[in-house]
């Protein structure tokens, strides 16, 4: 069940035997995909890292060990058809050929990207993808960027943001996409959607 507001989400308990700890979104993202592609359950996974890590206030550094306490929380995962192939991301989507210059598309199940905070609402466990769609002129980027650390960078009357479970974009020229910050393809179309309360998660 995707979380409530007002409600309380995620709990304390006693670490299993047999989480699959990771430091970083992709590496905990590549596992997961592997883990669909072959048909085999998803593993639990335990964050000591990355941009999910962070929007979840996850402060552990190293692995919890087995029977110690640790929070456990029901994730939302996002999904991304690429050129016919169905990949899957932690924490967010990015379409984008330059941060500089050009169109820019982000898909956020967290959210951080890095030391931004890019999609100030987003929460991973909600089951909606926040989603952002810009183009602007130079100088309103470079005033929008100097924001993004804090999330004042929107709202914007030249940023499309969406709160939605699937949404689909065509790009005039194909556009290189990033899944949790690594580089995957370069498409003319997208199409995203979030598959709720898809994983457990240990921080």
């Amino acid at each position: 069940m995707s979380v409530e507001r007002n409600r309380d989400w995620g709990e304390i308990a006693d670490v299993p035997d047999g989480i699959e700890w990771f430091s970083s979104d992709r590496a905990a993202s590549v596992a997961i995909s592997d883990a669909r592609r072959a048909n085999q359950p998803v593993p639990q996974i335990g964050l000591t890292g990355g941009d999910l890590c962070r929007t979840l206030g996850g402060a552990r550094t190293t692995p919890a060990m087995p029977g110690t306490s640790a929070t456990r929380l029901s994730i939302d995962l996002g999904a991304a058809l690429l050129d016919g192939k169905l990949h899957w991301f932690l924490a967010h989507l990015v379409v984008r050929r330059s941060w500089l210059r050009g169109q820019v598309v982000v898909a956020a199940n967290a959210a951080h990207l890095g030391s931004w905070n890019i999609a100030p609402k987003a929460h991973p466990g909600d089951g909606r993808l926040d989603t952002l769609d810009a183009a602007l002129a130079f100088g309103d980027r470079m005033k929008a960027r100097s924001r993004l650390p804090l999330g004042t960078h929107v709202p914007h009357p030249d940023i499309t943001m969406r709160r939605s479970k699937a949404s689909q974009w065509e790009f005039r020229r194909a556009m290189p996409v990033y899944l949790d910050g690594t580089r995957v393809a370069v498409v003319n179309s997208l199409s995203v959607r979030l598959e709720p309360d898809a994983l457990e998660v240990w921080i």
